[in-house]
Parts: structure tokens; C-alpha cells; sequence
């Protein structure tokens, strides 16, 4: 059976940290995000991470 190949999809977008979790941006500060207020922009500024099954799909196309 050959090596799986990573999605280079999935590894350009998540992050695997020290402890193993999947870390993400947040989406919604590309464009049309004068309505925000400061708060909700500085907010999607932070890091999100990736829980559950979903955490343990990407994993897998990324070969991790």
C-alpha cells in the first residue's frame, strides 16, 4: 500500500499545536466588516481550535 499524501488543502489551513489540537483563524474579517464594532474585530483576531471528530478528520488528511 503506497504513503498517504496530506491534503495540502487542510495542512495550508490548520496548525497542529504542541498538545496535538488543530488551531484556525476565524472567518469574517476579509471584507464587509465596517458594521463590526472594534470589539467584534479585535475578537476575530484570536485563534480558534478545531474540537471533535472534525479535529480527528483533518488530522487524518494531514497525515498527522
Amino acid at each position: 500500500m503506497p504513503k498517504m499524501k496530506p491534503s495540502k488543502s487542510i495542512a495550508k489551513r490548520f496548525k497542529v499545536t504542541k498538545s496535538g489540537q488543530l488551531k484556525r483563524q476565524r472567518a469574517g474579517r476579509r471584507h464587509l466588516a465596517q458594521p463590526l464594532s472594534g470589539k467584534g474585530k479585535r475578537r476575530l483576531r484570536r485563534a480558534a481550535y478545531v474540537l471533535g471528530k472534525a479535529a480527528r478528520n483533518y488530522k487524518e488528511l494531514m497525515c498527522v
